[in-house]
Parts: C-alpha cells; sequence; structure tokens
C-alpha cells in the first residue's frame, strides 16, 4: 500500500530515505488522479528496493508549492533527498514503472 507523506514525515520517508521514491502528488476531486490512484497502489505492492507514497495536495499545499505542482497528478521520483524524475497527467502502469527502475 502506498504510504501517505505529509508535512510531518516527508522529510524522514522521502528526503532522508536510502532508497529511490515515488511521490504521487494527487487530490480528491480531480478525475486523472482517481484513475492513477489504483496503478499507484499496484505499483507500491511490486514495490522492490523503492517506496512508493501519495501527497494529498489540499491537506499538504506547502509541499505541493515547494516542488512547483501546477497540475495533477505529478508523479515525482526522488533519489537521494532530490527529485530527479517527474510525469504529469494520467501514465500507465508501465511508463510509471520505468520512472522508478531507470
Amino acid at each position: 500500500m502506498a504510504k501517505a507523506f505529509n508535512k510531518n514525515n516527508f522529510n524522514e520517508e522521502v528526503l532522508k530515505s536510502d532508497v529511490p521514491v515515488m511521490v504521487d502528488f494527487w487530490a480528491s476531486w480531480c478525475g486523472p488522479c482517481k484513475m492513477l490512484g489504483p496503478v499507484i497502489e499496484e505499483i507500491a505492492e511490486d514495490a522492490d528496493g523503492y517506496k512508493v507514497g501519495k501527497v494529498n495536495i489540499d491537506e499538504e499545499p506547502e509541499l505541493a508549492r515547494s516542488y512547483g505542482i501546477m497540475s495533477i497528478p505529478t508523479v515525482i521520483v526522488f533519489e537521494g533527498g532530490r527529485p530527479v524524475k517527474q510525469s504529469s497527467g494520467f501514465k500507465p502502469k508501465k511508463a510509471l514503472e520505468a520512472l522508478i527502475q531507470n
């Protein structure tokens, strides 16, 4: 299951992680986010050597702002505390897995 990231755990879970972390920035009112949700959950269940989590931008607007989230869903892969890859809009599972595995 994808972890819920927020301002209280983001630093520890994402920025200080010793494995890559895929973060889905989403909102409950967003249609494409609802479509992407099950895909993110599947990737989280298959995660091997990386973590997967979500940030609800309505509950965590500061996190969304700090990473320049302008449209959702936006998926960012963090490595070594830095965003290294980003994808916006709905993408199929294979495209998102390629982000974290390459």
